[in-house]
């Protein structure tokens, strides 16, 4: 119990010793106007509709892998001689 109230104080005194990041105004970035944030939010309208036939795919991977080897189905392929 007094090791976990050592490791407690020192995460509390490191939390309490951070400081704040020494960051870039944003005024610029943000002045592109409506333009810019439709064109932003079509890009991301294509990335998130890309993600769902790739979701779908690797389900569909996971649950062949996982199925049992008596439903698969072995094609025998005769020689044409």
């Amino acid at each position: 119990m007094k090791v976990l109230r050592i490791v407690g104080n020192a995460f509390l005194v490191s939390l309490a010793t951070a400081s704040g990041a020494f960051a870039a105004t944003t005024t610029r970035a943000y002045s592109g106007g409506i333009l810019l944030f439709a064109f932003l939010g079509l890009c991301a309208l294509v990335v998130v509709a890309q993600l769902i036939p790739a979701i779908v795919v690797i389900f569909g991977m996971v649950k062949g892998l996982v199925q049992k080897e008596k439903d698969i189905q072995v094609v025998k392929v005769e020689s044409l001689e």
